[in-house]
């Protein structure tokens, strides 16, 4: 069974031709962030991201818990909370600035065009409605469905995403499935609607590994059948490597490094995101001894050096690293922000 019974896809994804921050070549980008920046009244949270994301491409935000990746997202569906708000730049979707719609017409968008599957589903979901009604809901509300017919396509939905006896699923509340069952159910809300941009924040990181591995490759599939875009957050680079076709490194609010996945894994060039290298698990890891690791902490907002928010962990940390560097292209492939890499030539 398929999301979209009229419309096919031959064969399965494939990387897309992309440049450092953009398709190089291609269609317009569905998403377009410029300049965004994130803050409250008192401090900067997020600053000056721009981010593009073409039809049918996935794009990884990675960085260590607390760097603005979650905060990117929220900015660019406009779900951020007072008092923190988007200070300034832009969001185009679809060739609209919705940065500029009211909460109304986001609401239209929200859930039609664009979805979001949380990191914890069982505290995103309503904990006193059934899921089958919260699922239904979507379709009600953005497709007109009437109840019936919109209970019908929540139960296909519910099989669709591996969700067994999904009829008697329908009925039960988000205290009666486990962790991995309402991640199953948040997806099937997000693709009910068929969206054409999906974001993902951590949406696996709090599933055992087996059911991380069924989720990632029911995206992919869904990916290929729809084809939706998709922003997926993760500090995991084997999820990286699995799913990216491109992939965002952001480090104490800034994005560093944006490079193809295959260009990422073969050549890292910002000293933080060889630093997350260094830290995998892999199969050449040593089985004696201390693990790499990143010596420090992610910075404070509040207390962020004036350059290069890195400078205090980089080994590479220069006189000129007092100057914040500019995200430079570095090849066909990739853009850095390091004094110590060259720009293209």
């Amino acid at each position: 069974m398929t999301l979209v019974d009229d419309i096919s896809f031959a064969g399965t994804r494939r990387r897309t031709s992309s440049g450092p921050t953009g398709p190089a070549v291609g269609p317009e980008p569905l998403l377009r962030l410029e300049g965004v920046s994130v803050g409250t009244d008192r401090v900067d949270l997020v600053m000056d991201v721009d981010l593009s994301l073409a039809p049918g491409e996935t794009l990884c935000l990675v960085g260590e818990s607390g760097c603005g990746k979650s905060l990117t997202c929220l900015a660019a569906m406009g779900l951020l909370s007072a008092p923190v708000r988007c200070t300034s730049g832009r969001v185009h979707f679809a060739g609209q600035e919705i940065s500029a719609l009211t909460e109304t017409q986001l609401q239209a968008l929200r859930g039609r065009d664009i979805s979001m599957i949380f990191q914890d589903a069982t505290a995103a979901l309503n904990p006193v409605r059934r899921v089958g009604d919260q699922v239904a809901e979507v379709l009600v509300l953005h497709e007109g469905l009437t109840c019936h017919a919109a209970r019908a396509r929540a139960a296909a939905l519910f099989d669709m995403v591996g969700i067994p006896d999904p009829r008697a699923r329908l009925r039960a509340y988000p205290h009666e499935l486990s962790g991995g069952m309402n991640q199953r159910v948040m997806i099937a809300m997000a693709l009910a609607c068929r969206p054409k941009l999906i974001v993902a924040d951590e949406a696996t990181t709090a599933l055992d590994v087996t059911t991380q591995a069924q989720i990632l490759d029911l995206l992919r599939q869904l990916q290929v059948e729809t084809g939706a875009a998709m922003i997926f957050v993760t500090h995991d680079l084997g999820v990286v490597a699995e799913i990216a076709d491109r992939v965002a490194v952001m480090y104490s609010g800034r994005i560093v490094e944006v490079a193809t996945a295959d260009a990422l894994f073969e050549a890292p060039r910002h000293p933080y995101t060889r630093g997350l290298m260094a830290c995998r698990l892999h199969v050449a890891t040593p089985s004696a001894g201390r693990l790499a690791a990143i010596e420090g902490v992610v910075p404070p907002p509040s207390a962020r050096p004036a350059g290069c928010a890195f400078a205090p962990r980089c080994p590479k940390a220069e006189a000129v690293c007092a100057n914040r560097p500019a995200l430079l292209g570095v090849g066909a492939a990739q853009a850095v922000a390091c004094h110590s890499i060259g720009p293209a030539r």
